[in-house]
C-alpha cells in the first residue's frame, strides 16, 4: 500500500522570515505537491517569550504572497504543551534525563577555555550535572533554576542501534554524541524544539520532514525520541540552504533581509517563488553543497 505523502513547513514567529525560509517552504511545498501529497503549516510558537502575535501575521502574509497553499488550518504548538510535558514526565520516568543547573556565564567560560567540544551546533555540554546524586540534584532543584537535559549515553545503551532513511543521503545510522546532552526542557521555556517536533511529526502524520540540511545533526536527537516515545519515523529529504555572500546561512540572527521588506518594497512573491525554484538567487546569495 503506498504512503500518503504529508509535509509540513514550520516556521518559528520569533521574527520575520528572509529568502532562506522562503527557499525551505517552497522546497517543502512542492515536493508534496510533485508526489499528489498534502503540506501542512506548523507555528512552531513555544518559545513564549519571543514569539509574538505580529510575527505569526507576517508568516501567514509572506506565505500567501509567495503563492503558497497549505492544506487544513494552521497548526500552533503553544496549544500542545500538555502533550509535551505528558513526553517530558514519560522521559524522567525512564531514567534518561537529569537536572543541569549551569548557567550560560559558566558554560561560555568553559568553551573559552577550551574544555567544551565543538559539535555542529556549536559546544557539546561537558556533563558537568550529569554526575550529581539523585538527593543533591533534589536539593538544588528547591532552590535553584534548571533545565532538563537528556543523557545521550544512556538513551543509546537502551535504545541500541538506529537508523532513518534520507532522500539525499541514503540509510543514516542516529549517533547519540552528535550533539551530547542535548536540553529538552529549557529553564524559561515549557519545552524544547527536540521534543516538540519529534512528538508533532508523529501527531501530524507527517511522512516526510523536508526541512534545511542545517537540522540534519538534530535528526540524530529526533530519530532517539522516537524511539524512547515510541513514535514512527519519517523519511527525511534535508536539502540544501541559502548562503550569503560571506559563505554563512541566511538568518534571522544576521539580519538577512526580510520577505516583509520585499512585499512592502513591490517585489512580485510569486515572480520570487518561481526564480527560487529554478536556483536564480539574487547578487550574493547561493545555495549551499548537498
Amino acid at each position: 500500500m503506498q504512503q500518503d505523502v504529508v509535509v509540513r513547513f514550520a516556521p518559528s514567529p520569533n521574527g520575520l522570515l528572509h529568502m532562506g525560509h522562503a527557499y525551505a517552504a517552497i522546497v517543502a511545498h512542492d515536493f508534496a505537491r510533485n508526489k499528489g501529497g498534502r503540506v501542512l503549516l506548523r507555528m512552531e510558537d513555544i518559545d513564549i517569550q519571543r514569539s509574538r502575535p505580529e510575527y505569526t501575521d507576517a508568516i501567514l502574509e509572506d506565505m500567501r504572497w509567495l503563492g503558497l497553499i497549505f492544506d487544513e488550518e494552521v497548526i500552533y504548538q503553544s496549544r500542545r504543551f500538555k502533550d509535551y510535558d505528558a513526553a517530558l514526565q514519560r522521559l524522567i520516568r525512564m531514567g534518561v534525563t537529569y537536572p543541569c543547573f549551569c548557567t550560560r556565564s559558566e558554560l561560555r567560560t568553559v568553551h573559552e577555555k577550551g574544555k567544551a567540544e565543538i559539535g555542529p551546533d556549536g559546544p557539546i555540554y561537558p556533563g558537568t550535572c550529569r554526575g550529581l546524586s539523585a538527593d543533591e540534584a533534589a536539593n538544588r532543584m528547591q532552590s535553584e533554576a534548571f533545565c532538563l537535559r537528556l543523557d545521550a549515553e544512556k538513551v543509546a545503551q537502551q535504545c541500541g542501534r538506529l537508523v532513518w532513511n534520507d532522500e539525499y543521503r541514503g540509510e543514516q545510522f542516529a549517533d547519540h554524541a552528535v550533539l551530547g546532552d542535548v536540553i529538552i526542557q529549557p529553564k524559561d521555556t515549557p519545552v524544547s524544539y527536540h521534543v516538540a517536533v519529534s512528538l508533532d511529526d508523529a501527531r501530524d502524520g507527517i511522512s516526510h520532514v523536508v526541512r534545511g540540511k542545517d537540522l540534519l545533526a538534530s535528526t540524530h536527537v529526533h530519530r532517539f525520541l522516537q524511539a524512547l516515545l515510541e513514535l514512527p519515523t519519517p523519511d527525511y529529504v534535508h536539502h540544501p540552504v541559502l548562503l550569503d555572500e560571506t559563505g554563512y546561512k541566511l538568518g534571522k540572527s544576521r539580519n538577512s533581509a526580510s520577505l516583509a521588506i520585499l512585499r512592502q518594497g513591490g517585489i512580485d512573491g510569486q515572480k520570487l517563488a518561481d526564480q527560487l525554484r529554478e536556483n536564480i538567487f539574487p547578487v550574493g546569495i547561493t545555495l549551499s553543497k548537498d
